[in-house]
């Protein structure tokens, strides 16, 4: 009866172990291709910052909120304006917006607070990350941007 617990015990952690999703790897991919050191200062302070001031919502994987937030992971709204997704992080949004084909109508708290380097990295970070490769979001095209 004893080896029967102890083989059930170990099949139960086994599948229990095969079935578990790895977040880690999930969250991560994407900062390991980057090769360019410049772009990967920025992401990796990004992540940081995405982390802290956007995660909470859109996730750490970026794959939002069902249909109430909208994905990071992918977004075509996203990869279609960057100037417009460095005025999101900064600005906030309120109104109907559609992404991959599914209206969300929540507003978006800006992050005035945060410096146009830190929106750089932000930015940097997502479209750099999730199989993205749009290269360094340098901060002085982010203060550009924000005078839109």
């Amino acid at each position: 009866m004893h080896k029967f617990l102890a083989a059930l015990l170990i099949g139960v952690l086994l599948l229990g172990a095969c079935s578990r999703k790895d977040n880690k790897a999930d969250k991560e991919i994407g900062l390991s291709s980057i090769t360019d050191t410049k772009v990967m200062q920025y992401a990796v302070q990004g992540k940081t910052l995405y982390e802290m001031h956007c995660a909470n919502c859109h996730q750490k994987n970026g794959k939002g909120l069902g249909k109430v937030i909208p994905p990071l992971n992918p977004s075509d709204y996203m990869l279609e304006d960057i100037p417009r997704t460095v005025r999101l992080i900064r600005y906030g949004l309120k109104g109907e917006i559609v992404v991959n084909g599914v209206t969300y109508n929540r507003a978006m708290p800006g992050n005035p607070q945060l410096t146009p380097l830190e929106i750089a990295q932000i930015s940097t970070y997502i479209y750099n990350v999730w199989g993205h490769s749009e290269g360094l979001i340098h901060v002085n095209d982010v203060v550009e941007y924000l005078k839109d």
